[in-house]
């Protein structure tokens, strides 16, 4: 049989090449004033792409923007409030790759939530994602993609939360269908476990630490991840274009246990 060399890279190394994929891309990142989007932010830069950064707070973004230099700017806007996305995107001429991370909502046992904390993750995590897709579907580039934001707890409960678990298998449901309608445009959602960043940051020592312990006896790899390993495999789904409608787990094993 004939050899057949395949070089899908301009370093001719057969695998995704971040600045070729990225290099005067728009990514817009709704969220990414801190935390694992602020992560995303400063690999697109780094790979010669632009950055729109979003959320709530005008001084995050500010400095978040200052920090990623001439390739970033930002707007405030509200995924609660289509009103606030609509305005956002409309300042938008196209969106090459879009990524949510803004999200607010309380978690625990359906015994001990009101309806309306069991309803949260899904007001703000689900409909805040798709509303935000659903708005910025029109800027969409045709050989762009879409990267949702869901959680390992989807596929192996980590404590007594139902409605947290089902919004995020929701979530991944949601990226397959999208993936259907949407196409050729690529859809799929990252589903990490515990990360060790912005998130835990705010939430007290004691708590922390209890749940990196609890996560590290969990996995096969022994410990939480950092933001940037998340941010690596949102990137993948953004230059991966032969990838849609899958779910990947960046969970150090978490599923697997």
């Amino acid at each position: 049989m004939s050899q057949v060399r395949v070089d899908s890279t301009a370093d001719g190394s057969g695998a995704p090449n971040e600045a070729g994929e990225l290099r005067g891309r728009t990514v817009v990142l709704i969220g990414g004033g801190s935390g694992i989007g602020l992560r995303v932010a400063h690999r697109v830069v780094a790979a010669g792409g632009r950055v729109v950064l979003g959320g709530r707070t005008a001084a995050r973004l500010t400095a978040a923007a200052a920090e990623l230099g001439d390739g970033a700017r930002w707007q405030t806007v509200d995924t609660g409030d289509t009103a606030s996305l609509a305005a956002f995107f409309d300042g938008i001429e196209r969106v090459d790759h879009l990524f949510t991370t803004a999200a607010s909502y309380q978690v625990g046992p359906m015994r001990e939530l009101s309806a309306a904390d069991a309803a949260s993750p899904f007001e703000s995590k689900f409909w805040g994602q798709y509303h935000a897709i659903r708005l910025a579907a029109p800027k969409l580039a045709a050989d762009g993609s879409v990267v949702l934001m869901s959680g390992a707890a989807s596929a192996r409960p980590a404590g007594l939360a139902p409605a947290y678990v089902a919004c995020n298998a929701a979530i991944e449901g949601l990226g397959r269908g999208l993936a259907v309608e949407l196409a050729p445009v690529r859809v799929n959602v990252v589903s990490p476990g515990t990360v060790d960043g912005h998130l835990w940051s705010n939430r007290p020592d004691l708590a922390r630490a209890a749940a990196f312990d609890q996560y590290r006896r969990d996995t096969l790899l022994g410990r939480p991840a950092t933001e940037d390993e998340i941010a690596h495999s949102v990137v993948y789904l953004f230059t991966n274009t032969f990838t849609t409608g899958s779910t990947l787990y960046p969970d150090g094993g978490y599923t697997l246990r």
